[in-house]
């Protein structure tokens, strides 16, 4: 069984919007155990939402839809959902008095814009909306294809996020599974860092030759990490999660080096747990990546616990009157030097009292490269109480993907160094 998506706005075909409904919705279904067969993304015209609709009918069993069902002009789905299943709006009292409450707890009246929203087609099903004012249209109808049996579904939600998730989650996802009992799948995702794609690729490949047919393997790359998504199927549950463990087993035994997780393993999480468990504290030194590590460790909850504070150290005045690294060393090796890092490190770690530091000084670029130390080149040092080391690295001439590749790296170098000590 199919299943298609169309996301429907001008604002995504434009840009404007980024249509993270679509990764969404394909996420949840595919963990329900659906496939989805195609997404597609159409503007506010009645024409195209036509054809988009009709064309998905052939294609799949069953259309998910999202968009255009607002209270505003260039919100035109329902109107032409009507036209597509030949029908009318009709006024629903339940809808309204959805409406009236959901105003209510805001403090506000209702206006004639808003009662709109009361209307419904009237052959359909509706959804209750919880959390706004556009109800969801569950609608079933015949598209001639042959060797299909059964009539096609479409389901027209809310482009709002959260009002399409609940509906997804609440109502739509299980109706599907009652309806089509699809098989069981289970996903677990491998997190490493440290090794490209490609070179990843040729360690693993006769492992990845040899699964077997009923689990596929995906690579996900990021900059600064590469995910393994292995996907498994079947109708026992149990034994499609026992396959997908064992063969995660394997894999784990071959790369050991690069895995620091699984599934939603986050690297400064993962730090921060260790921090917790030795009762010590942590600190940044960043040039390069302008306090963007530090960033990544504040967005765990609780890191006050471990996490005292971080110098931005951009300027080499900055590097020598908040972390003392002496003249003559940048003059000698250059801000981007093993050197420079180490004396960062250790200044950070005796101003702020702490028992780890990263520092980190680079050429993110796009500009600032020379022969010797082109761009992307990285040092990260780390300073922990027993000793301060460095490693230096390569990244490559993208800067945004220079500062999160850099940031990952140094995390991931503090985390191995608490694992081994």
């Amino acid at each position: 069984m199919n299943i298609e998506i169309i996301n429907i706005g001008d604002e995504l075909l434009i840009g404007q919007v980024v249509n993270t409904n679509a990764s969404w919705m394909g996420e949840q279904l595919s963990l329900a155990g659906f496939k989805v067969h195609q997404f597609t993304i159409i503007g506010d015209t009645r024409e195209h939402i036509l054809e988009a609709l009709w064309r998905a009918g052939e294609r799949s069993e069953v259309v998910l839809i999202s968009g255009g069902i607002g209270p505003t002009k260039d919100d035109i789905t329902k109107t032409t959902l009507c036209d597509f299943f030949g029908t009318r709006l009709v006024f629903n009292e339940e809808a309204y008095k959805d409406v009236e409450a959901l105003f209510a707890r805001r403090g506000y009246a209702v206006t004639e814009l808003n009662r709109q929203q009361a209307y419904m087609p009237e052959e359909c099903l509706s959804i209750v909306n919880n959390f706004g004012t556009a109800r969801g249209m569950w609608f079933e109808k015949d598209i001639p294809v042959p060797g299909r049996q059964g009539k096609t579904i479409y389901v027209s939600m809310p482009g709002v996020p959260f009002e399409m998730q609940a509906m997804m989650k609440d109502y739509i996802i299980p109706e599907l599974t009652t309806r089509f009992h699809p098989n069981s799948i289970y996903h677990k995702t491998i997190m490493t860092q440290g090794i490209g794609e490609s070179f990843l690729a040729q360690i693993i490949e006769e492992w990845e030759n040899n699964l077997p047919q009923s689990i596929k393997l995906a690579y996900l790359p990021q900059p600064g990490m590469v995910r393994l998504r292995l996907s498994g199927t079947g109708d026992d549950e149990t034994s499609v999660h026992a396959l997908v463990e064992e063969e995660a087993n394997k894999l784990s035994l071959l790369i050991p080096e690069y895995i620091y997780g699984t599934d939603d393993d986050r690297l400064e999480a993962l730090v921060g747990k260790l921090l917790k468990e030795k009762n010590c504290s942590l600190a940044t030194a960043e040039s390069c990546t302008g306090g963007y590590i530090a960033h990544l460790i504040t967005s765990v909850p609780g890191s006050s616990a471990y996490f005292k504070g971080s110098i931005i150290a951009y300027d080499n005045d900055v590097k020598e009157q908040m972390l003392g690294v002496m003249p003559e060393t940048l003059e000698e090796f250059g801000a981007v030097s093993a050197e420079v890092v180490i004396e960062m490190a250790i200044g950070a770690q005796s101003n702020l009292n702490v028992d780890y530091v990263i520092s980190i000084s680079g050429i993110a670029g796009p500009e600032g490269g020379t022969k010797d130390k082109p761009v992307g080149t990285t040092w990260i040092a780390i300073a922990t109480p027993e000793e301060v080391f460095s490693k230096q690295y390569l990244f490559g001439d993208s800067r945004d993907r220079n500062i999160r590749r850099a940031a990952l790296q140094a995390l991931n170098l503090l985390r191995k160094n608490l694992l081994s000590h």
